[in-house]
């Protein structure tokens, strides 16, 4: 394949779909929109150089006439719409699409597959392995980014600051690396395999922003505050753990997040992205800056100017 100039992003109304799709139309591409004949969102979801159908996500032929003369299919659909990407990738090959994006953008479900989490993210797992039987009729490219850095911070702090109460809670010690990305730098990971077709073809990718600690978002709210931030709070990873593994018990997927931040934080873990696992290199991104990151967070919550 020579070039990406058509891209239909499915879902892309989401807490990461405006970003991806800013991301493209700055680089150049051609984006459709695909949102659900069901959608209800009054709200302009895409900026007005973006082409907007409406779809039945569960229909071959109507995902099928969507895909249409589109390059490159950018998958971002949530959790509800995570297993019928199957059939969004039967459509698109179809359609004659020649790249498609699954929606991962977060843990490295390739990871953790054989893990208590890779049961609440069996759907994600489910679709790669589809991709890489049919990757003779499609080209596919995974990629895991880490948790959502801004977003994160401005949800729940990344469940370590409380700006209100001016404290901080960790897991473990606090000191362990994790991967994380903004929500830009998702954006621009997708560019860069759209720009990096032979290169990324039929791999599954990591990219992050950068690998940071809890300890080390704390320093940086510290240090741009000029204010204290103790830590009030520390739980214990397999604390975690065993509280994720009870709530799956009984079909509670609220263990994502207890399994997420043991997989994240504990000591030991090993889960921040090594130089030589990175992908960043391959795709064009550069690493961000923790500092600004969190200055940029802390100056949209009114807290410094």
């Amino acid at each position: 394949m020579d070039s990406v100039k058509t891209v239909a992003v499915l879902g892309g109304t989401g807490n990461l779909g405006p970003s991806i799709v800013h991301e493209l139309l700055s680089a150049g591409f051609t984006v459709t929109g695909l949102t659900r004949f069901s959608s209800t969102n009054s709200t302009p979801a895409y900026p007005d150089s973006v082409t907007v159908h409406k779809v039945d996500f569960g229909s071959f032929d109507s995902l099928k006439d969507a895909f249409s003369g589109q390059d490159a299919v950018v998958s971002v659909v949530g959790s509800p719409g995570v297993s019928a990407q199957r059939l969004a990738v039967d459509a698109a090959i179809a359609a004659g699409v020649k790249r498609f994006i699954p929606s991962e953008f977060g843990v490295n479900t390739r990871k953790v597959r054989d893990r208590p989490m890779g049961a609440i993210l069996r759907g994600k797992v489910e679709v790669v392995d589809y991709l890489i039987e049919r990757e003779r009729e499609i080209e596919w490219t995974g990629v895991s980014t880490g948790l959502f850095f801004d977003w994160g911070l401005e949800k729940h702090g990344l469940s370590t600051i409380n700006l209100d109460d001016k404290t901080s809670s960790t897991v473990d010690s606090g000191n362990e690396k994790f991967q994380v990305s903004t929500l830009a730098q998702v954006g621009r990971a997708v560019v860069g395999v759209l720009k990096h077709l032979e290169e990324t073809r039929n791999r599954y990718l990591v990219t992050s922003s950068f690998q940071v600690s809890q300890n080390e978002i704390i320093q940086a709210v510290e240090e741009l505050t000029g204010e204290e931030y103790p830590v009030v709070k520390r739980e214990r990873a397999e604390d975690l753990q065993r509280a994720g593994e009870e709530k799956l018990a009984v079909g509670d997927y609220r263990a994502f997040i207890d399994f997420l931040r043991a997989y994240n934080n504990a000591d030991g873990a090993g889960n921040a992205v090594g130089e030589e696992e990175s992908s960043n290199g391959l795709v064009g991104l550069e690493e961000e800056d923790l500092r600004e990151c969190v200055r940029g967070w802390l100056v949209r919550a009114g807290v410094i100017s």
